[in-house]
């Protein structure tokens, strides 16, 4: 989409090359969900590969991410209600 506000028309005519991101952004499977999700919002991407020993693991998407934490939000919040329940 943004080639396409840039070119206009003449994108068909462009090569894949011509558009491509030259300097992917990564992460590792050590990361932290949090350190993806800042990556993500930083750099405005919906699509994180993971490399392991220069070599792609996977890749994350921001949906991925989004799910991971609405669970463990979930999940806290239900600890704490049963701690709860449990005291009174």
């Amino acid at each position: 989409m943004h080639a396409l506000a840039e070119h206009g028309t003449a994108l068909l005519a462009l090569k894949a090359e011509d558009l491509m991101t030259r300097e992917v952004v990564t992460c590792s499977r050590e990361d932290t969900l949090q350190s993806v999700m800042v990556k993500m919002t930083q750099r405005r991407i919906r699509h994180l590969p993971v490399v392991e020993q220069g070599q792609l693991a996977g890749i994350v998407s921001i949906g991925d991410a989004v799910k991971s934490r609405l669970e463990e939000v979930e999940l806290e919040a239900n600890v704490l209600r049963d701690s709860y329940l449990a005291t009174h």
